[in-house]
């Protein structure tokens, strides 16, 4: 569990719960189900409206990545890679098939079966960059639906207070009537910024600064598997590794 993301949250709420109650006010005043619905229901709605279904699904489940622990497994794919590197110097690229078979991420198994298949380091290059740049756009389409949540979410709080206000104008002759209206009006207000700059957007830049580390741990195993299948010393494989573990 990432607790930096759980306490960002958390502070944020707490921020919002005691400024409302040191101002005298009562914190059920914010809890407005309708106008909850206006903002979920309307921003969600106009953001699938403008994404893909493949792209929406992928981007909803990605949030469990936000609050997941963050794995950098760099250094011990740099390990790897250098167990690769020398026994590819000593033994001979082709007998990389016994470090294939130990592999499960598709990625790094696309680029040792290049190398054990004899293919040119400017080929692998070529072929897995293809392969990261459209995994990068996938992943940051995916992405998108929550900055695009971020962006609808004030305008879709807005639409629920003028809808909140249209309700007092229709009850204007029954008091009663008046105060459920007026708070639905502004609360949906809160909803919509509230959401946006505490929930939506946070969640939209952890994703793409994972999508980033993601791409930065890639372009280290394509450099890695390039400079092996020229034939680099060991040692140089390991000093270009480096660059990317500082």
């Amino acid at each position: 569990m990432d607790w930096s993301s759980l306490g960002g949250i958390g502070l944020a709420l707490i921020g919002i719960l005691f400024g409302q109650a040191i101002e005298g006010g009562h914190v059920g005043s914010l809890l407005q189900p309708a106008a909850f619905m206006i903002v979920i229901c309307g921003t969600f709605g106009a953001v699938l409206l403008q994404t893909d279904a493949k792209s929406f699904i992928t981007g909803v489940l990605m949030v469990r990545h936000v609050f997941a622990t963050p794995i950098d497994d760099r250094k011990a794919l740099a390990k790897r890679i250098n167990v690769w590197s020398t026994f590819a110097r000593k033994e001979g690229i082709f007998m990389l098939e016994t470090y294939l078979k130990k592999e499960t991420e598709p990625f790094v198994r696309k680029g040792l079966q290049l190398m054990i298949d004899g293919t040119p380091p400017d080929k692998i290059r070529e072929i897995c960059a293809i392969d990261m740049h459209f995994y990068e756009i996938q992943q940051r389409n995916a992405a998108k639906v929550w900055s695009a949540a971020g962006g609808y979410a004030p305008t879709i709080g807005i639409l629920g207070a003028v809808l909140g206000l249209i309700h007092v104008m229709e009850n204007l002759t029954d008091p009663s009537r008046l105060g459920g209206g007026i708070a639905v009006a502004f609360v949906a207000t809160i909803y919509g910024v509230g959401l946006a700059n505490l929930i939506f957007l946070p969640i939209a830049n952890k994703l793409k600064a994972q999508i980033q580390h993601e791409m930065m741990r890639r372009e280290m195993l394509l450099n890695a598997w390039v400079s092996i299948a020229h034939g680099d010393h060991p040692r140089i494989v390991e000093e270009r590794l480096l660059a990317y573990l500082r």
